[in-house]
C-alpha cells in the first residue's frame, strides 16, 4: 500500500492537514461516524465538548483497530462540530493518538446540530488498507 500526501503550489498553506492524498491501496475502510457515545450508547460529557472528543477519539480507535488499521492508514477525514470551536476541536485532535490520521486530506465543518440530543461532535474517516 502507498499513501501519498500532496500540497500543490498555488495552493494555501495548511494547519497540518494535506490537500491531496492519493491512496494505492487493495482496501478501504469507511467508518461510520463516530460519535461521543459510550459502549452503552450513552452521551459521554452532556455539554463537556473536551470530554466528547476524548470518546470520539477513543471510540474512532475501536473501529480503525477492528479494521486492522491505525490513524497512520487514514486517508480522509471529516470533523463535524456544533458551535463556534472548531479550533478548539481541531487542536485536541491534533494532541491526541489519533493525529496522525489528519496529516491527510482533512474537512473541518461547523454544523447546526448532529443526530444525538446533546451530540457536539461527530468524526467520519476513511482509512486504506493492506490489500489481503
Amino acid at each position: 500500500m502507498s499513501i501519498t500526501k500532496i500540497n500543490p503550489d498555488g495552493l494555501h498553506p495548511t494547519p497540518g492537514y494535506s490537500h491531496v492524498t492519493v491512496v494505492e491501496a487493495g482496501r478501504l475502510a469507511f467508518l461510520a461516524g463516530q460519535c461521543p457515545l459510550d459502549a452503552d450508547g450513552e452521551l459521554v460529557g452532556p455539554g463537556d465538548l473536551p470530554a466528547q472528543v476524548d470518546q470520539v477519539i477513543a471510540n474512532a480507535q475501536t473501529a480503525l483497530a477492528a479494521a486492522g488499521a491505525g490513524p497512520e492508514h487514514v486517508v480522509r477525514s471529516v470533523i463535524y462540530v456544533v458551535g463556534d470551536d472548531l479550533g478548539a476541536v481541531w487542536r485536541r485532535l491534533l494532541d491526541s493518538p489519533l493525529a496522525p490520521a489528519f496529516t491527510s486530506a482533512s474537512t473541518l465543518l461547523g454544523v447546526a446540530r448532529l443526530g444525538f440530543t446533546g451530540q457536539l461532535v461527530e468524526l467520519d474517516l476513511t482509512a486504506a488498507l493492506d490489500a489481503s
